[in-house]
Order: structure tokens, then C-alpha cells, then sequence
């Protein structure tokens, strides 16, 4: 059963920073959402985040529609996965090389997480500590892993998840796109469900709000969650940037 899908994105520059690193894209016609959180000395963030986007929304249009018009549609297709995170690679390389021809952004880099709608299932390709949430029925399931060095030393026994969550290098992230010319993308793809709701956000967002919370209001407003949740994390203090996108899986 396919599905159709809306969805609605908000980006924030939060009470504090002076300029906004995150960028976003959403496109309901093309099923492509994307939340990218810069970083980098001087205008390197917002530049690095930028290309990113650029670049993943000119590969899904052109090759990774070629890969799903040649794919057996067999979930999850394994050439669909390599082909999301090509296009993030391709990314990388091109932030990479456009801070080789300016020093004053040498390394500037960007978390990216890409979700693409197939069918009935979702695709997400993934890099840094900018998070792929589905809510269903109530309950929150963090699909991303986060790729920073407080939740790798949980995952390796080091610290306990309330440990991390104070740790003064919880910011810290041990990927990024643009660094180097390649990194290590993860790929996943789940099942929706009409009800579901899908939804990528920014440090910005999920430092400040919990799971349980986003869970809550998300279920509670839908679409209408996006103002809500972005204006509690502001509340909260709003340090850094604030981005989030909500995809609402409905009856086809």
C-alpha cells in the first residue's frame, strides 16, 4: 500500500547566534527533506550547509531518479541506499574542495540527514549528530544514530545516556560532511504506516527538548507541532540554531 505524505519545516536562528548555519530543504512533490546543521569559522557553517543541500536536491532529482526508475522496488533496495549516500559523499568532496580554495573556511563541514520517499517506505541517509525521528501511535523511536563523542562512549561503556546528556562535549561530533572529501554515511530504511509522523531536527531542537516531549506534541498538533516545538526550544534558551521538519504519513 503506498501512502501519501505532507510535510512542513521551520528553521530558526535561536537568541543567541549571530547568523544561521542550518539550512533545510522540503519538497513534498519530489518526497525529499533534508536538515543540515553547519559549522566552521566565519560564514564556513552556512556555506557548508548550503552546498550540501545544492547538492543532494541536484542528485535525487537526476540519478537517484534514474537508480528508482531501473529498481525492482524490492524494500529496502540496497541501490537506492548506496545512491542517497552517494549523493552526501559528492557533497562532502565539493564543500571539501571549496574550503581548500578559501583558508578562512578550511574546516567548515555539516551534518546532514536526508530522507527520501519510496512507496510506502522512507530512506534516510545520515552524517553527524542532527536526528531521524518516527512517532508512532504515541510512542518516539530515534531511527539516526548520533555521531558524537559522548554517545559513542556510551555506546562503548564509558559514559551512562544521563552522563552524556550534561557532558560538557556532548556538542562534540566525531563525523561531518565537508571535512574530508568522504566520510562514513549511514543508511536505513523504514515501513510507514498512515498515522506515522516522520521527523528530522537539529541539535538546536532535540538538546533542548526531549523525546518523550517531542513525542507528545508532535502526536498532540501533527503538522501544526513545528511553531510549537520550535518556539519551546527558544524558550529553553535557544543557544544555537533551531531546524525541524514534520512528515505526516496519510491514507493514500
Amino acid at each position: 500500500m503506498f501512502v501519501n505524505v505532507q510535510a512542513i519545516g521551520l528553521t530558526d536562528i535561536g537568541r543567541v547566534r549571530a547568523t544561521n548555519q542550518d539550512s533545510m530543504l522540503v519538497d513534498n512533490e519530489l518526497g525529499l527533506f533534508i536538515v543540515a546543521d553547519g559549522m566552521g569559522g566565519h560564514a564556513g557553517g552556512e556555506i557548508a550547509s548550503r552546498i550540501c543541500i545544492e547538492q543532494v536536491l541536484s542528485e535525487v532529482s537526476t540519478k537517484f531518479t534514474a537508480l528508482l526508475a531501473a529498481s525492482p522496488k524490492n524494500h529496502p533496495d540496497p541501490v537506492l541506499l548506496n545512491g542517497l549516500a552517494n549523493s552526501i559523499n559528492h557533497a562532502s568532496a565539493k564543500i571539501y574542495e571549496h574550503s581548500l580554495e578559501d583558508p578562512s573556511l578550511r574546516g567548515m563541514g555539516t551534518t546532514a540527514t536526508v530522507v527520501k520517499i519510496v512507496d510506502d517506505y522512507a530512506y534516510c541517509a545520515h552524517v553527524g549528530d542532527s536526528r531521524f525521528y518516527l512517532v508512532r501511535k504515541g510512542l518516539i523511536y530515534q531511527l539516526s544514530f548520533d555521531h558524537s563523542l559522548v554517545n559513542e562512549q556510551v555506546r562503548a561503556g564509558i559514559l551512562t545516556p544521563e552522563e552524556a546528556e550534561v557532558h560538557h562535549l556532548k556538542n562534540v561530533i566525531t563525523r561531518s560532511v565537508g571535512y574530508q572529501e568522504e566520510e562514513d554515511v549511514d543508511t536505513l530504511c523504514t515501513h510507514m504506516e498512515p498515522g506515522d509522523y516522520l521527523l528530522l531536527c537539529s541539535d538546536g531542537l532535540h538538546g533542548k527538548i526531549g523525546d518523550g516531549e517531542i513525542s507528545k506534541i508532535t502526536t498532540d498538533k501533527g503538522l501544526n507541532a513545528v511553531r510549537e516545538l520550535l518556539d519551546l526550544a527558544n524558550e529553553r534558551g535557544g543557544e544555537d540554531n533551531i531546524t525541524l521538519v514534520i512528515i505526516e504519513v496519510k491514507e493514500p
